[in-house]
C-alpha cells in the first residue's frame, strides 16, 4: 500500500482512557490484505498526552522507512514506548507452537518412563469424553472434562497421571485466528441481517461460527435466555444428567449477564445499520437481493456484498469491539498466570496447587461449556489443555494402571453422510501414541466416521495399537436380546459385517488384521453418565479389561521372522488409482462433476477452506480435508499393493507375523507421504490459494472453483502411458518413498 495512505485517531473504546486506530502498512487482515486495522490503548485519559502519542504515531505512519521490524531499537530512542509498542508489535511475530509451549511446562512422560499413550477418538456424542471421566476419576458433579451430546470437544486435551500435585498450562489460538473468527461470524450474520432474518437469526449467526468450533456465546454470553419450559414434563423418571446448578463463584452473575446483553444488543442494532448501508451500494451496481432468483446468480450477489461489507471501516471497528471484548474476559484471571505474545495476546495460562477443588474450579473457565457461565468463559480461544496429577478411577479395582497419558480431541465425524478422511492433526499422532482407542456407540456401531477411522489406521500400519470401546451397551435391547452374550454377539455380527466391507478399500490381509486386533480389544461399555460406584460390576470389570489393555499396550511387538521381497510391478497403475480416487471426488464437491455419493459444497464453505490454506493457518475446513484426502488415497493404495510381495525369503508362519513384516513398512511409507503431500498440496501452492480465496464478484465462486481444481491436478497429476514430466517426477518420489520404506524396514527389492 503507498505511503500517505495510514493516518491514526484517538478513540474511544471499551478500556478507560484514550486509545488509538489506524491501519497498519505491514500487518495483513484476514484475507491476508495489508492494513490490518489496529487498535491500542494509549494509558492515559489526559487529551494532551493522547493527542502527543497520536502525532508520533503518524510521523511513523508517514515514513515508509520505519515499517520494518529492524527500525524498532531506533524508533525507542525517539518515540514514546506506547507508539513503539502500537506501531511494532505483531510485524514480526514469532511463530508459536502450542505443543511445544505446553511441552515445555509439562513434558509428555512416554514408554521409557513407565508411561502408556492411549489417544480416545470417537464420533461426536459416542461419549469418549465420559469415558475419561471414569478412567481418571472425575465423578459427574466435578464437571471435567466437559460433556454433551453435541460438538463439545474442540481443543487438545492432554492428561497425565501423577502422584503429588495438580498442574495445568492452557495454551490459546492466535490472535490473527481469533480476529479471523470473528471476522467470519460477523460477516455470516451481516448476510442473515441482509436477507431480513430474525434477531434470533442474525445473533446465532454471530455467536456460533458455522464449524461449531468457535462459539463467541460461551465468552460474551448468550442473546437468548432459555424459554420458560418445564423441563420435568420432558424428563424420564430414571434420566441420569449432570447438576444444572453449579456454585455460585463461578456462575455469571444477573449484572454481568445484563451487561452482556447489552453489548449484544449493541452489536445488533451497527450489524442492521451496516448491512442496510451496503445493501443500499451493491443494489447501485446490480440492483436488490429479491430479483436475483436463481441459485448462482443469489449467491453471487451475496458474495459481492460480504465484500463490500468487509471494505468498510464499520466493519472493522465492530470486529475490534468484538476483539477487545473478547481479551476483556482474561481480566478474570490472575495476570501472572498469564504469559503474552508481543501483541499482548494471551499465549498461555499456567496454574499449580495440591487443592483439587481449587485447580479444578480455575481450568474449569477454559474447558467449561455451562451455560450459567456463558459470558466468561475461554473455551472456545482455547487450542490445548494439558493437566498432571493424581487422577484416578475412584473405584479400587480400576486403580490397575497409575502410569497413563490420555490424549482426547474433537471428534473424527458426525452422521454416515458426511463422514471423510480423518484429520492431518489426528494422524499426525499415531506414531507417538501406545493405543488408539476408537469410542463406539454400540447402538449404531460402525458407521462410516469409525470405518475411515479403522481404514486409516490399518492402511498406515498401526492396526495392533486398536482398541474398541463400545458404549451405551445397555441400550441396545430387542426381544432377541436379553443376555449380554446375544448383545455382544449382536454387535460383533455388525463388527464383521463392517470388516467386510472393508476388504475392497484396505486390502484382505489388512482387513483380517484389523478384525483379529478387535476381538482381541473390544470391550462392552454401559451406564457411563453415572458416577464410577454406582456402575454395576460386569461393566467395572470391563472398564478395567479397558484399562488393563493400556497398561499392556506398551509390550514390544514381536519381531516378524520373514522378509518381504517386492518388485515394482503394477505401482504406476496403483498410483493412477489412488489420484484418481482423490481427484473425482473433490470435483464433484467443488460443482464441477457428478458424483453419486458426494453433494456439491456451498461456495462460503470453499471459500472458508480457501482462506485457511492462503492464510497459512490450517490445511482443513470442517469435512473439506484435501490433504487428509490425498494422503489417505495414496497410503491406501500403496498399503495394498504392498500387501502382494513378489515373493518371500522364509515365508510368514502365521497371518501375524506376516503382518509383523508389513506394518513398520506401511509405517515408514505414511510418515514420509505425509510430509510429501502437505508440501505439493499446501506449500507449494500457497500462492495459487491466495487467488483462489481472492475472487469476488458474480461468477467467482466458479473460479474458485476452478482454480482449486487447477491446485489438485497440479499437486496430484495422472499418472498414464502419456504423462507430463511433472507427473513422472511425482511418480518417482513415490518410488523413492516406498523403495526407502521398504529397504530401511528389513524388506528386500528384487533386481529387475
Amino acid at each position: 500500500m503507498p505511503p500517505g495512505k495510514f493516518s491514526a485517531t484517538k478513540t474511544r473504546s471499551n478500556r478507560p482512557g484514550w486509545s488509538v486506530t489506524f491501519r497498519h502498512p505491514v500487518r495483513t487482515d484476514s484475507k491476508n490484505q495489508r492494513g490490518l486495522k489496529v487498535r491500542k490503548g494509549l494509558g492515559t485519559m489526559i487529551d494532551a498526552e493522547a493527542d502527543e502519542y497520536v502525532r508520533q504515531l503518524n510521523e511513523l505512519l508517514g515514513d515508509e522507512s520505519w515499517w520494518t521490524g529492524d527500525r524498532r531499537s531506533d524508533a525507542k530512542h525517539k518515540f514514546a514506548d506506547v507508539v513503539v509498542s502500537a506501531f511494532f508489535d505483531g510485524i514480526e511475530t514469532e511463530s508459536f507452537e502450542s505443543r511445544q509451549k505446553r511441552e515445555a511446562i509439562i513434558p509428555l512422560p512416554d514408554r521409557e518412563d513407565g508411561y502408556t499413550k492411549a489417544l480416545l477418538l470417537g464420533t461426536t456424542g459416542a461419549g469418549k469424553t465420559t469415558l475419561l471421566r471414569h478412567i481418571i476419576g472425575t465423578s459427574n458433579s466435578e464437571r471435567f472434562p466437559s460433556t454433551s451430546t453435541a460438538k463439545t470437544t474442540t481443543a487438545d486435551f492432554e492428561l497425565v497421571t501423577a502422584a503429588g500435585g495438580y498442574d495445568a498450562i492452557v495454551t490459546f489460538i492466535p490472535e490473527h485466528e481469533v480476529r479471523a473468527y470473528i471476522d467470519e461470524c460477523l460477516e455470516a450474520a451481516c448476510v442473515e441481517s441482509v436477507q431480513r432474518r430474525t434477531d434470533s437469526k442474525i445473533m446465532g449467526a454471530l455467536l456460533q461460527h458455522e464449524e461449531q468450533r468457535f462459539r463467541l456465546s460461551y465468552v460474551l454470553g448468550a442473546w437468548k435466555a432459555p424459554t420458560e419450559v418445564d423441563e420435568d414434563e420432558f424428563r424420564f423418571a430414571d434420566q441420569i444428567e449432570e447438576s444444572s446448578e453449579i456454585n455460585e463463584n463461578e456462575a455469571v452473575n444477573s449484572d454481568e449477564q445484563k451487561h452482556n446483553h447489552e453489548k449484544l444488543s449493541s452489536y445488533l442494532s451497527s450489524i442492521r445499520t451496516l448491512s442496510a448501508t451496503i445493501e443500499r451500494l451493491v443494489e447501485q451496481d446490480i440492483g436488490p437481493l429479491k430479483e436475483h432468483t436463481a441459485a448462482d446468480d443469489r449467491a453471487a450477489w451475496l458474495e459481492i456484498f460480504g465484500n463490500e461489507i468487509f471494505k468498510d471501516p464499520q466493519f472493522s471497528e465492530i470486529s475490534l469491539d468484538i476483539l477487545d471484548e473478547v481479551a476483556r474476559r482474561f481480566d478474570f484471571i490472575a495476570e501472572e498466570q498469564i504469559e503474552r505474545g508481543p501483541t499482548e495476546w494471551p499465549i498461555s495460562w499456567t496454574f499449580s496447587t495440591n487443592d483439587r477443588a481449587a485447580f479444578l474450579s480455575q481450568v474449569r473457565w477454559f474447558s467449561s461449556n455451562h451455560h450459567q457461565q456463558f459470558g466468561r468463559l475461554l473455551t472456545p480461544l482455547v487450542d490445548g489443555i494439558r493437566v498432571r496429577g493424581p487422577f484416578y478411577p475412584s473405584e479400587s479395582e480400576l486403580r490397575i494402571a497409575e502410569k497413563l497419558v490420555l490424549l482426547d480431541g474433537e471428534g473424527i465425524g458426525h452422521a454416515a453422510t458426511n463422514a471423510s478422511s480423518i484429520s492431518t492433526h489426528i494422524t499426525q499422532r499415531f506414531e507417538e501414541t501406545d493405543m488408539i482407542l476408537l469410542v463406539d456407540n454400540a447402538q449404531q456401531p460402525m458407521q462410516a466416521a469409525p470405518l475411515a477411522l479403522l481404514r486409516t489406521v490399518g492402511s498406515s500400519g498401526f492396526s495392533k495399537k486398536i482398541a474398541i470401546a463400545f458404549t451405551h451397551f445397555d441400550q441396545v435391547k430387542g426381544p432377541n436380546l436379553i443376555s449380554f452374550d446375544q448383545k455382544q454377539e449382536h454387535v460383533s455380527a455388525s463388527i464383521r459385517n463392517a470388516m467386510s466391507s472393508l476388504r475392497d478399500y484396505i486390502g484382505t490381509g489388512i482387513a483380517s488384521a484389523l478384525d483379529r486386533q478387535i476381538e482381541r480389544q473390544s470391550v462392552f461399555l454401559g451406564g457411563l453418565d453415572r458416577d464410577s460406584e454406582k456402575l454395576p460390576m460386569g461393566y467395572k470389570r470391563e472398564l478395567a479389561r479397558l484399562i488393563g489393555f493400556m497398561q499392556h499396550s506398551t509390550a514390544p511387538i514381536e519381531s516378524a521372522h520373514c522378509v518381504p521381497v517386492y518388485e515394482f510391478k503394477g505401482l504406476e497403475i496403483a498410483m493412477r488409482d489412488a489420484i484418481d480416487a482423490f481427484r473425482t471426488p473433490w470435483r464433484a464437491r467443488l460443482g464441477l462433476a457428478y458424483h453419486e455419493s458426494i453433494a456439491k459444497e456451498h461456495w462460503t464453505r470453499i471459500k472458508a477452506l480457501s482462506r485457511r490454506l492462503a492464510n497459512n493457518w490450517d490445511d482443513e475446513y470442517g469435512n473439506l480435508k484435501p490433504i487428509a484426502d490425498l494422503l489417505s488415497s495414496l497410503q491406501e493404495e500403496a498399503s495394498k499393493w504392498l500387501d502382494r510381495p513378489a515373493e518371500w525369503d522364509s515365508g510368514p508362519a502365521n497371518d501375524d507375523d506376516r503382518e509383523a513384516a508389513l506394518d513398520p513398512i506401511r509405517r515408514s511409507v505414511f510418515m514420509k507421504l505425509q510430509e510429501l503431500v502437505s508440501r505439493r498440496l499446501k506449500d507449494d501452492q500457497l500462492t495459487n490459494w491466495r487467488i483462489a480465496f481472492d475472487f469476488s464478484g458474480k461468477g467467482s465462486a466458479s473460479r474458485r472453483a476452478d482454480v482449486i481444481n487447477d491446485i489438485n491436478y497440479d499437486a496430484a497429476p495422472h499418472m498414464s502411458a502419456n504423462m507430463t514430466q511433472d507427473a513422472r517426477d511425482f511418480l518417482d518420489k513415490l518410488y523413492a518413498i516406498l523403495r526407502d520404506a521398504i529397504e530401511g524396514s528389513g524388506g528386500k527389492i528384487k533386481a529387475v
